[in-house]
């Protein structure tokens, strides 16, 4: 009788054990979900628009919790989707700020509400102005992005990347995870 009571005891302390196991795995797999979804996602660069601050291949963790309380400021690496590739996110530095005017000169600089910018970020100097050649005033949504890799950089400049809505924006690169030996925080102007 012992012998049964045990057996019994045994296999329903199994079928516990498996479903704790099962519980447990869901509320992981459902906490990961969620921190994926609305605190931070790692994202990987794909090119040289972002040199020298960013590098192909490096992988970024990207904060897509921090706009939810506070806009995104000048100079704010974001990530925000290609509007013409799914699944393709482009990563640019923010320069124009919503309701200011920008405009770009032949010889690469900028003016903020006819203000040159003095920022450091470019790589070289600016060659094409695009779009930007010609003053163009934000709406209360909208920010200008340039690359920091300027002359090799796909951005703001150019009609199929325009103006990026803050509704487009899914964070703000925050930090460098690999190469582990350029781990950190990514420059941006509240880290200078």
């Amino acid at each position: 009788m012992k012998q049964k009571n045990a057996t019994k005891r045994s296999k329903t302390d199994k079928k516990r054990d498996i479903f704790s196991t099962i519980i447990y795995l869901c509320v992981v797999l459902a906490i990961t979900i969620l921190f994926i979804c609305f605190v931070a996602q790692r994202t990987t660069v794909s090119g040289d628009s972002m040199y020298p601050t960013l590098h192909n291949r490096d992988n970024l963790i990207v904060d897509k919790i921090s706009y939810r309380f506070h806009d995104p400021e000048r100079y704010d690496v974001i990530v925000f989707p290609y509007q013409y590739e799914e699944r393709t996110y482009f990563i640019k530095r923010v320069i124009g700020l919503p309701g200011e005017t920008v405009q770009i000169d032949a010889a690469g600089n900028i003016y903020i509400d006819g203000e040159v910018l003095d920022e450091d970020y470019g790589y070289e100097i600016m060659t094409y102005p695009g779009l930007a050649a010609e003053p163009i005033t934000l709406s209360d949504d909208e920010y200008f992005v340039l690359g920091d890799n300027r002359n090799h950089s796909e951005d703001s400049r150019y009609p199929d990347v325009g103006l990026i809505h803050k509704k487009d924006i899914v964070g703000r690169a925050w930090v460098r995870i690999f190469p582990f030996k350029d781990f950190g925080l990514v420059k941006n102007i509240h880290e200078s």
